[in-house]
């Protein structure tokens, strides 16, 4: 984060009686509801509730395709050695409200691709932060991954939450061009923030607000329209090009 930028955040204070900045006075703010399980659909996914009934058996079957084994290596779990040890992780996380998991369903093979979930959910404050994220190769690198991010965001956005966050191991490199790709903008790294399967991990820590989601929205859903792709699937306009126009804009939350 640039000292141009913190320096714009700290302009938006307002000076008090004794001359102290303090925080935009927000005199409508009321708490967000707590995320309630949804479906969420999509042009090349949909986004459903985690059932293990359902999915556990697809989910495993996909991360058994070639590659997936990398997945593993920057999440607190796993690899699972069976279904069945799998699927007793799953069974663990099926229902919970936070992290409230959900399986990304391919809309063309209707097959579980994928895993994410909402976690650290602060409905006091309006923080939500989307995690988890397990994407089979099934998805990696099709639109329907970038889909199921956009949905996930547009109802965390809906149900007026202010901020939401993407946090990573901050060796994960394909994780923090992700995130920067879907419009999160970098704050900064926490050291020495977790152990995970007994190595350090420092965390990187983007964010999008609510203010700055109208000009992601728009980039999401313009990068996402059936005419930004050919007859073979090829982008005909980066996603990353059109992140790159509104940032320049000087749109920077509220």
């Amino acid at each position: 984060m640039s000292e141009e930028f913190i320096a714009q955040r700290l302009a938006q204070g307002e000076l008090n009686q004794y001359g102290q900045l303090h925080g935009v006075a927000l005199p409508e703010w009321q708490a967000c509801p707590v995320p309630q399980p949804v479906v969420m659909h999509g042009q090349y996914c949909r986004v459903e509730p985690l059932s293990v009934a359902q999915h556990a058996a697809g989910l495993y079957a996909a991360m058994q395709e070639d590659g997936a084994e990398a997945n593993w290596t920057y999440l607190g779990y796993g690899p699972f050695a069976s279904l069945t040890d799998y699927t007793d992780w799953l069974r663990s996380m099926e229902g919970l409200s936070d992290p409230q998991f959900y399986t990304i369903i391919d809309a063309a093979s209707g097959q579980p691709v994928g895993l994410a979930s909402y976690l650290r959910i602060d409905a006091a404050n309006g923080v939500i932060e989307v995690g988890h994220l397990n994407y089979s190769p099934l998805l990696q690198q099709k639109p329907a991954a970038t889909e199921a991010m956009y949905l996930m965001m547009r109802h965390a956005f809906e149900l007026c939450y202010r901020r939401y966050e993407w946090k990573c191991n901050a060796l994960n490199l394909p994780s923090r061009r992700a995130a920067e790709r879907l419009g999160f903008l970098f704050e900064g790294l926490f050291r020495q923030s977790m152990v995970i399967k007994g190595r350090n991990r420092d965390t990187a820590w983007y964010s999008i607000l609510d203010g700055e989601w109208p000009a992601v929205r728009q980039a999401l859903e313009q990068w996402l329209a059936p005419e930004n792709f050919d007859a073979v699937g090829r982008q005909r306009l980066a996603l990353s090009r059109l992140m790159s126009d509104w940032r320049n804009s000087g749109v920077t939350g509220n």
